[in-house]
């Protein structure tokens, strides 16, 4: 399990590099919230967490959309996304790295407000 405190916050340039895609396309990224971030001493920074194997988690988008949808702000879904959660025993994003996606979607679709 990921702890909160052991992820890295990576810049737009960051992720850029990582994902070998311009400024704008990760910007599109995250408005389509493919990936989602928070602005941390006046920089946009994405958790690396969200990024597997040079793209976004793949079903990151969807669970981020259920969340919003709901009536979470992205703020708030990225929070829930990266804190443990005891009904999962582990953070959402790395159950759905884990291929837990179903679980979570349930799980968040019954937070929705």
């Amino acid at each position: 399990m990921t702890s909160p405190s052991a992820i890295t916050w990576l810049s737009v340039p960051d992720v850029c590099d990582r994902l070998s895609l311009t400024p704008g396309k990760v910007h599109r990224l995250v408005e389509d919230r493919a990936l989602l971030g928070r602005k941390e001493e006046g920089v946009f920074r994405i958790p690396d967490i969200f990024l597997d194997e040079g793209s976004p988690v793949a079903d990151l988008k969807g669970t981020a959309l259920v969340l919003i949808d709901g009536g979470f702000s992205p703020e708030s879904a990225l929070q829930w996304l990266i804190e443990p959660h005891d009904v999962l025993g582990t953070s959402p994003i790395d159950a759905i790295r884990n291929g837990r996606k179903t679980e979570v979607r349930r799980l968040a679709q019954t937070l929705a407000l």
